[in-house]
């Protein structure tokens, strides 16, 4: 054990927080070990009257194993991304202030991490992020599904680790359950008929990963930017060897932005009669005017599920504007997580490539 084991979080995750603390007690049973009490954390944010912020720790953090769940992105309290993003930070200091024997900062969906680029003159938010944690002691940075690989290439692991939690798993473990649940299904079924499709050339790599799981072939789009204007495309081509029509359509992708890309690609595809089109993505970040652009499709019946995490939370704008929209929860594997991490236990099971024929027969 790593020491004693307390979990606290932004206001913008307290939700998720709770979640994660009663995964924690359930999966502690099914292991039939002991669920260490007292492991909420108290923090508070309060305003001096000119603006500033102070976090303060309410429960004992010395020599104890510390995860803070934060996040940057929409939440049910209306929080903006800078303020979440700087209250993270007023809670790290206070954590590291208090003792704390170590801190792991677990966000379930890294704000920041689309900004990863260095051209001449622009700042890189990704890096200014970990080296502001970095810099206030932070011993360990969680996420899942960073935006590219190279993004965990920002840290360096001499002064801190970086777990980048592929969270595909969980949307894959819901097709089966939900979807395909038998092996008979998957062999004579999806193997045929369900095609999965990226949606760019950068996000080959993931729509292929799907495609091994289940046994299928991928559709490859190309899209073309507008480089003047931030979050917009021009055209989207299709490419693939195989007939669309009549297929079910599985669209991958790490996130939903501003749904500018997912929208014409959806569109195009619709041209070629498939028999149904659905859209799965680990972060539902649904930047204005995403959920009018998706709504639409919605309102058309161009889309048949969209199936996204709770790594960003839904509101209920969210679910009035999508009623398409279904929520994989995050928090069981987030637990699982923190569990093998206080207990010294390697994370391998969870990195391990998905296969939907294993996972049925289990």
């Amino acid at each position: 054990m790593r020491g004693r084991l307390k979990i606290f979080s932004t206001r913008s995750l307290s939700e998720y927080r709770r979640e994660v603390i009663a995964a924690l007690a359930s999966y502690a049973r099914r292991q039939s070990e002991l669920f260490p009490e007292g492991i909420d954390g108290d923090l508070s944010i309060s305003r001096f009257a000119d603006g500033e912020m102070e976090a303060e720790i309410g429960t004992s953090v010395r020599g104890c194993d510390v995860f803070l769940f934060a996040g940057g992105a929409r939440n049910e309290a209306g929080i903006s991304s800078e303020e979440n993003k700087l209250e993270t930070y007023h809670a790290v200091d206070a954590l590291r202030r208090a003792q704390a024997q170590r801190i792991t900062v677990f966000e379930p969906y890294c704000s920041p991490g689309r900004s990863d680029r260095l051209t001449r003159r622009n700042s890189v938010g990704l890096w200014l992020h970990f080296k502001i944690l970095i810099s206030l002691g932070i011993d360990h940075y969680i996420t899942f599904q960073l935006h590219s690989e190279k993004s965990k290439t920002f840290i360096d692991p001499a002064l801190c680790v970086v777990d980048d939690i592929p969270a595909q798993a969980l949307l894959q473990k819901f097709l089966c359950d939900k979807l395909i649940v038998k092996r008979k299904h998957l062999y004579t079924e999806v193997h045929d008929n369900w095609l999965f499709c990226s949606v760019d050339a950068g996000g080959e790599a993931l729509a292929k990963r799907f495609a091994s799981s289940f046994g299928t072939k991928i559709v490859i789009s190309h899209k073309q930017r507008d480089y003047s204007t931030a979050n917009s495309v021009e055209s989207i081509s299709i490419l693939t060897s195989d007939p669309i029509e009549g297929k079910v359509l599985w669209i991958i992708d790490d996130m939903i932005d501003t749904g500018d890309s997912m929208c014409k690609l959806v569109r195009e595809l619709a041209t070629r009669s498939p028999e149904e089109i659905n859209i799965a993505v680990v972060h539902a970040v649904f930047s204005p005017p995403a959920l009018q652009r998706i709504g639409e499709l919605c309102d058309e019946h161009l889309i048949g599920t969209i199936l996204v995490t709770d790594t960003v939370p839904c509101t209920q704008e969210v679910f009035q504007k999508l009623p398409c929209v279904r929520v994989v929860p995050s928090t069981v594997m987030a637990a699982e997580i923190i569990h093998r991490l206080n207990s010294e236990l390697p994370l391998s099971p969870l990195l391990a490539q998905f296969s939907a024929g294993d996972y049925l027969k289990e």
